[in-house]
């Protein structure tokens, strides 16, 4: 079985989706008592144009590929994902907006453009990180930390 299946079964048990969610939430804590200031401005969602790239983990990637059309995000296909990587974006990016914001990979959640965030996002990414790894070890799902859109068309091929 591949890795995208392991993945995307491990993402639909409800005990690990609860732990990454855990982790999730150390991020929000720690995010929120250093008050970063996000403009919404969707610019950190259009990767080429703001020179950078997400990476994720694996299972983070299944995680919000089984959860995001729930929070209201479309239906991902591999139609969707080509037109985003068109634009150097995000699939789940609508009208400049996160469209799975509630369920997005920890990249997301600690990347702020605010330039006073810098040093405690890079820690902050490496704590969080560390946690995602154990997360994998103790359930038994492999580990990979890759590129996000690379990883949703690898999980969109094993749907």
């Amino acid at each position: 079985m591949s890795d995208a299946h392991l993945w995307l079964e491990a993402a639909a048990r409800p005990e690990v989706a609860a732990e990454l969610e855990a982790v999730y939430a150390y991020i929000a804590a720690a995010v929120e008592s250093r008050g970063p200031r996000c403009w919404v401005s969707g610019r950190c969602c259009n990767f080429g144009a703001h020179g950078h790239r997400l990476y994720v983990t694996g299972l983070e990637a299944a995680y919000t590929l089984l959860r995001a059309e729930r929070d209201g995000a479309p239906a991902l296909d591999t139609g969707l994902l080509h037109a985003a990587l068109g634009r150097g974006g995000c699939p789940y990016q609508v009208g400049g907006l996160c469209g799975a914001h509630g369920v997005r990979p920890s990249g997301c959640r600690v990347y702020f453009c605010d330039h006073t965030a810098q040093d405690w996002q890079r820690d902050l990414s490496e704590r969080s990180l560390r946690l995602i790894r154990d997360l994998h070890d103790r359930h038994g799902v492999g580990y990979r930390y890759a590129e996000w859109s690379g990883l949703l068309g690898e999980l969109l091929g094993a749907t």
